[in-house]
């Protein structure tokens, strides 16, 4: 079996979840943006 660190396994999960974080953020402020950006069309 592997020894795997504790450590390096909470890292790995953080910066997971940091990505994913980021992901949503930003899937979030582009689709806001092209919703303003679309109502100022009409």
């Amino acid at each position: 079996m592997l020894s795997v660190e504790p450590l390096f396994v909470i890292i790995l999960v953080g910066l997971l979840g940091l990505f994913f974080f980021g992901f949503l953020l930003v899937r979030r402020t582009v689709s806001g943006l092209r919703e303003g950006y679309e109502d100022g069309q009409q």
